[in-house]
């Protein structure tokens, strides 16, 4: 993307979506889905739509790297990356169809995703002892019966459910886990409620959901039986990094509000800018930000060139989820009363931020998968 592009990114933002910003859109999917296509059409003929989609599936055919600064850019606004198609869960579901998917499952799933027509959700999670940071304790089943499969388990906190047209599902099999296109409109699919969890603006909430007796057809199974596992990994690590590259914009944008109080807000005689002790942690916050962006950035490179990311997208998460959180956690504080309020911004994306250090997987997971693979590769070294 070239400057200019990104000044659009930010023009359709302050100018489209950041007015159609609105305090009832929490915990209201339906509401978040109205303006969301309302929304979508202008992106589209501002030349924004589908960053991450190459263009023979309508996209703008974007690297990791040069979607950064536009991610970034979409997600100071809750609205800009859904407005642009390019939000969780969607957006990993469209890569996920895109690599696993048969021409017949890219035709009926991600041509209709893609151009905004429905959504989608991804059903791993589970209620303890089920699936959860630990995917092996899955339980969902998925069993064959004739030239199906029949499904039966139950989800929840499944991010995107509530008005979804269909899921992609991890169910357990005799081969191993797999991954199934499931409509939401089939008899055995049943969406019990909309989690009302921290985040306040999740397009399509977060759904419990039980599967009883659920029938599919055998192409409903996407990629190979038994490597659902693999696919989940492979969707995760560009989950994860979008992830980071959203919420940065989010952060960035809090900053700035905090900053712009400061600056005017008198206390004692003096502006709060001038006090040391702000300026102090002004200064973290964009310390903050800007070791994010470079690894994020770092991670997106290696993923451009086609080099395996496991290890750097676990750091990267881990680090830039803590480090959002600081910002957002700093600006609230900065703006006293206000930024613990709704009367501004700041206080609804502290509880954005704040659940992407569980989300795609804990920090503690990450910190101790990551410790176990420096300890092993370490065995048998010498000074």
């Amino acid at each position: 993307m070239t400057q200019v592009d990104i000044a659009r990114v930010r023009e359709f933002v302050l100018q489209h979506c950041i007015p159609r910003e609105d305090a009832a859109h929490v915990h209201d999917p339906a509401a978040l889905d109205r303006v969301l296509g309302e929304l979508r059409p202008i992106a589209r003929d501002m030349g924004l739509y589908l960053p991450q989609l190459p263009v023979e599936h309508g996209g703008l055919g974007l690297t990791w790297v040069e979607r950064a600064s536009v991610l970034e850019e979409a997600g100071r606004s809750y609205l800009g990356p859904g407005a642009m198609n390019c939000a969780a869960p969607d957006q990993p579901n469209m890569i996920s169809l895109l690599r696993q998917g048969t021409p017949a499952q890219q035709r009926a799933y991600l041509q209709p995703l893609a151009a905004g027509r429905i959504r989608s959700c991804f059903a791993m999670t589970e209620p303890a002892p089920g699936a959860g940071s630990d995917p092996s304790m899955l339980r969902t089943t998925a069993r064959r019966e004739g030239d199906g499969w029949v499904i039966d388990g139950h989800k929840w906190f499944i991010t995107g459910a509530v008005g979804a047209t269909f899921g992609i599902v991890l169910a357990q099999t005799d081969e191993g886990p797999t991954q199934f296109i499931v409509h939401t409109d089939n008899p055995g699919f049943r969406l019990v409620r909309n989690i009302k969890a921290i985040d306040p603006f999740a397009i399509g909430g977060h759904g419990e959901i039980v599967f009883e007796n659920c029938r599919v057809a055998a192409d409903a199974v996407l990629g190979e039986v038994g490597q659902g596992f693999v696919y989940a990994q492979q969707r995760l690590e560009p989950a994860r990094l979008s992830h980071c590259m959203r919420l940065m914009g989010r952060a960035r944008r809090a900053l700035e509000l905090a900053q712009a109080y400061v600056n005017e807000r008198q206390s004692f005689g003096d502006r709060l800018a001038d006090l040391q002790q702000v300026q102090a942690m002004v200064a973290d916050c964009h310390i903050d930000l800007h070791a994010s962006r470079l690894m994020t950035l770092d991670c997106a490179a290696k993923m451009d060139a086609g080099q395996p990311v496991k290890t750097e997208s676990a750091m990267a998460k881990v680090f830039v989820s803590e480090a959002l959180n600081r910002v957002a956690d700093r600006a609230a504080q900065l703006m006293g009363a206000l930024g613990m309020s709704e009367d501004a911004p700041v206080a609804l994306i502290l509880r954005e931020l704040r659940p992407f250090r569980i989300y795609d997987g804990a920090s503690e997971l990450h910190r101790a998968t990551l410790g176990r693979r420096f300890l092993k590769s370490s065995q048998g070294a010498t000074q």
